[in-house]
């Protein structure tokens, strides 16, 4: 299983469109936030299932705070982020995705892309922002998360 990993697009459809023609097939896409208001389009011109939740700038949506769903024996915890202050480190919601049971959190907010395998059975990931980039170099970044023949997951942060 390939997914397409993505936050933080704030209504810059075009750039969306643009990923999806250079990334190659994927399964499904999941958006960790704040589409404002462009999850129908963004949903209607994805070519697979698409999973969003709302982020701080998603203002009367009626997106879900969270998702939870298994991508074989992984357990992925999807959330913008905001609400466990990830500006100050990631640290709480590592913790939080321990005891919902999840090995794998994905998050935005930040618009800074990262990885992090540092706490032991919790990967946590931020694809960063297509739209609005924020680290060093400020290039638009997105995350590919890919199941192997064994069930187990790996992950890659891109450019565009």
């Amino acid at each position: 299983m390939r997914i397409l990993v993505v936050s933080d697009t704030h209504r810059k459809n075009d750039t969306f469109a643009r990923l999806l023609g250079t990334v190659g097939p994927v399964d499904l896409i999941v958006h960790c936030g704040d589409a404002e208001g462009s999850e129908y389009f963004l949903t209607k011109i994805a070519k697979c299932p698409m999973k969003i939740v709302l982020g701080n700038c998603d203002y009367f949506s009626s997106l879900p705070r969270e998702l939870d769903f298994n991508v074989g024996k992984h357990k992925v915890w999807v959330t913008h982020g905001h609400d466990h202050f990830v500006y100050g480190g990631n640290g709480r919601l590592k913790k939080e995705a321990k005891e919902r049971g999840a090995d794998v959190v994905l998050y935005g907010h930040t618009h800074c892309p990262l990885i992090d395998t540092s706490t032991p059975g919790i990967v946590a990931v931020n694809p960063g922002s297509i739209s609005y980039p924020r680290q060093e170099g400020g290039r638009p970044s997105y995350a590919i998360m890919e199941e192997d023949r064994f069930g187990d997951l790996h992950f890659t942060i891109s450019y565009l």
